[in-house]
């Protein structure tokens, strides 16, 4: 008996709590691997925040949008600064590219070699942004 082969792009599907915050502006991040000892590395994904947004969050609410357009960082920090005041001594943007929308946002990643699993919230990681 063999075992039911998964579909071919379900590693690129977000799980729906994180898609659900992307499309609310809420920013995610995944560690990757530094270049080496004593670095610490992360990338970044933060929705870009539109006019529509800014007048959502004077009302007191935050609008979803499944047009968003996204920002990616990665980042590289001394690993020692990491919990400190002073994280961006020596911070070094590794690379950076914007998605127009959802679809350009998995392509980004594939090209980075990601996976949306990857992600988490800013406080489930020690980003220090």
């Amino acid at each position: 008996m063999s075992t039911p082969s998964r579909p071919p792009d379900s590693e690129r599907r977000w799980p729906a709590d994180k898609l659900n915050a992307l499309r609310l502006g809420q920013r995610v991040v995944a560690e990757v691997p530094a270049s080496q000892p004593g670095r610490r590395a992360f990338i970044a994904i933060t929705p870009v925040a539109s006019h529509a947004d800014a007048e959502a969050h004077r009302q007191g609410w935050k609008r979803s949008d499944r047009a968003r357009a996204f920002r990616l960082e990665h980042w590289e920090y001394e690993a020692d600064r990491i919990s400190g005041f002073d994280y961006d001594i020596d911070a070094v943007l590794i690379r950076s590219a914007t998605a127009d929308d959802e679809p350009e946002l998995i392509a980004a990643l594939d090209a980075w070699e990601l996976r949306p699993d990857q992600f988490l919230y800013p406080w489930q990681t020690d980003d220090p942004v």
